[in-house]
């Protein structure tokens, strides 16, 4: 199950092993499992459950892009899953993240993404006004690799990312359609290109994207609320009327005999 540890194979095999984990093939392919229940149940209790779990989540990382990984063993599998929770994919020439922009209203944060030998942290956090933002971070591993992001359509300018404390902040962009909302690469020309072949029709803040999901209660919801005020008053209107001025009318003062 983890044959990285196993000091039994030879120093080619560990080495390609490992080379597995640095770039991952085309896992994570599909939406991301961070809501998929039944990938993470409330309690497990018996050993069967254990075992139908990892042979679930096996599976599903395999028919997504990970059979690479998996042959990997423990090591693999944990970065299949990782990869899998953010909705994370690599490509042939960058890592990209393709997570809902609908969903992101939770803060959370994937450790130790392997790229290129060095470890990539990645977190989607919220600001004051509980408005998404994305922050990476890198820790080089070995000798120093320049990589490089953008935010979704990579219409900026992409940006060196640096292993310094603060890291990097990247707004949430959403275009039209619908495409990842980070792409990372050590190619900082496959970037730049980028831009030309996503063929976007607009690129909206997040909060704007939401606002056009969302934008609130129909126009005949509120065309109804206002007629029935409207209803209620006439006929309180009437009522009094009829009280005071209407025939048979009550006079508003006695006259004095």
């Amino acid at each position: 199950m983890a044959p990285l540890l196993n000091s039994g194979i030879t120093a080619e095999e560990h080495d390609r092993l490992e080379s597995s984990l640095n770039y991952a093939d085309h896992c994570f392919s599909g939406h991301a499992t961070m809501h998929a229940e039944n990938l993470w149940p409330g309690r497990v209790s018996s050993v069967a459950q254990i075992l139908q779990l990892v042979n679930l989540w096996t599976l599903t990382l395999q028919k997504r892009g990970c059979k690479v990984l998996v042959a990997a063993g423990a090591h693999g599998l944990m970065q299949g899953t990782v990869l899998s929770f953010g909705g994370l994919q690599f490509t042939e020439n960058h890592l990209q993240f393709q997570a809902d922009p609908d969903v992101l209203h939770n803060s959370y944060s994937l450790r130790g993404i392997h790229y290129n030998k060095d470890l990539i942290n990645l977190a989607v956090l919220l600001d004051s006004e509980g408005k998404p933002f994305l922050h990476v971070s890198v820790k080089p591993q070995e000798k120093p690799v320049k990589l490089y992001a953008c935010e979704a359509g990579c219409m900026n300018e992409p940006v060196e990312l640096t292993s310094e404390v603060q890291g990097h902040t990247f707004p949430v962009m959403v275009t039209q359609p619908i495409t990842p909302l980070l792409y990372i690469s050590t190619d900082l020309t496959h970037l730049q290109d980028l831009r030309h072949t996503l063929h976007v029709k607009a690129i909206l803040a997040h909060e704007d994207h939401m606002a056009k999901q969302y934008p609130g209660l129909p126009f005949l919801f509120w065309f109804s609320v206002a007629s029935l005020i409207t209803l209620f008053h006439l006929f309180l209107f009437k009522l009094i009327y009829n009280e005071y001025c209407g025939p048979g009318a009550k006079p508003l003062f006695r006259s004095k005999v």
